[in-house]
């Protein structure tokens, strides 16, 4: 394995080699669909390899790689901070539809079953996991991948293998990514959760007026009806939400790397 990579990136690529894999790696470990337990740790570690020997020349170029040990190590962290902070504004974009599904779940009272998703390889609630498996068939069908990758490889134009990023800046990316999550997630679950709320309310007043009626036994499966239709009603606007938010998602990621 060695002896090929020096074949094909040559002795003073080498360690460049290296610096681009680091910075790959967030990506399959935290990024939508790259980082799915779907995809078997051996293909995913493959595809990266593959990856970085691709970037590996386009990236390094005439620059000279530092060899020194201490520098190197210091290198190879800021390699994996800089794709650390890419790849985590991209994985809030899927985190939004889990939290959407688990609000959602919590209201029609599917919280009470948890199964295991597969794409996170976690517990998680019926409509959670729905969710989450409708965006990755969205973003496989839109093309997300290519997107992902493509602002990938502009990471290196903003963050060269030699230069140091803004602290500040990736701090304060992480941050409005993390804060979006909950945002986005009720923009998306929103007119569920309303329509939820309203029904409560509405059985509220009926158990006020008719005291006799149970209201435990017409709740549920009415809560149920309206939750799922209403869910049927707006998969389309998720659908091109997400759509949208892949590419505003990749900008914002970029955005997050500066020089230091």
């Amino acid at each position: 394995m060695e002896q090929l990579l020096l074949e094909r990136l040559g002795e003073q690529q080498l360690p460049g080699f290296f610096l681009v894999l680091a910075r790959l790696t967030p990506l399959f470990v935290l990024a939508p669909l790259f980082s799915s337990k779907l995809i078997p740790r051996r293909v995913r570690g493959i595809v990266a390899v593959a990856l970085a020997i691709g970037l590996t020349p386009v990236v390094v170029g005439d620059r000279r790689i530092p060899l020194d040990l201490v520098a190197y190590v210091g290198l190879m962290g800021k390699e994996l901070l800089v794709g650390l902070g890419f790849a985590f504004v991209l994985a809030t974009l899927f985190a939004a539809l889990q939290v959407a599904g688990t609000f959602i779940d919590t209201l029609i009272g599917f919280s009470f079953g948890a199964l295991v998703d597969p794409v996170n390889g976690t517990n998680t609630t019926v409509l959670a996991q729905m969710y989450t498996m409708l965006g990755v068939i969205i973003f496989i069908a839109i093309g997300g991948e290519a997107w992902v990758l493509g602002g990938f490889a502009r990471t290196f134009e903003i963050v060269g293998v030699l230069e140091m990023p803004s602290l500040n800046a990736l701090v304060a990316g992480a941050v409005d990514a993390f804060v979006g999550v909950f945002f986005a997630a009720v923009q998306i679950a929103g007119p569920i959760l309303l329509a939820l709320i309203l029904t409560d309310a509405a059985f509220g007043l009926v158990s006020r007026v008719v005291p006799q009626l149970n209201v435990f036994a017409i709740g549920f499966p009415s809560k149920l009806v309206v939750g799922l239709v209403l869910i049927g009603v707006t998969l389309p606007f998720v659908g091109g939400w997400l759509a949208d938010e892949v590419q505003s998602s990749v900008s914002q990621a970029l955005r997050t790397l500066k020089v230091a």
